[in-house]
């Protein structure tokens, strides 16, 4: 994984999106198969957008109570956060020029 992705956990998880920088949650899991395929698209997006965005994973297998908190039912799921505030929410895989322009846009 990249460098400049978070890996968070519940102890983590409400400092990084209460960040002044926007956060995007990746909620993934192991065993997903689009979470696997969307993972190299974050990891060059966390390079490109850096300063920029904030990419984080939050692993929903060991982080239940926060996926329940925030309505995930499907992985991958996004939540873009601003102030610890969702403003945005993609959910399932998406092409690295869609998902980018999705960010660029709520920056």
């Amino acid at each position: 994984m990249s460098a400049q992705i978070t890996n968070l956990d519940a102890t983590t998880f409400k400092t990084a999106i209460a960040a002044g920088t926007p956060t995007l949650v990746d909620f993934w899991a192991p065993w997903c198969g689009p979470c696997k395929a969307i993972a190299p698209v974050l990891e060059e997006l966390a390079t490109e957008l850096a300063g920029k965005v904030q990419i984080t994973k939050l692993n929903v297998d060991d982080n239940d109570a926060i996926s329940a908190e925030y309505g995930v039912r499907a992985i991958p799921t996004m939540l873009l956060f601003k102030n610890g505030v969702v403003v945005d929410t993609m959910v399932g895989m998406m092409s690295k020029a869609a998902l980018k322009e999705k960010l660029l846009a709520r920056l």
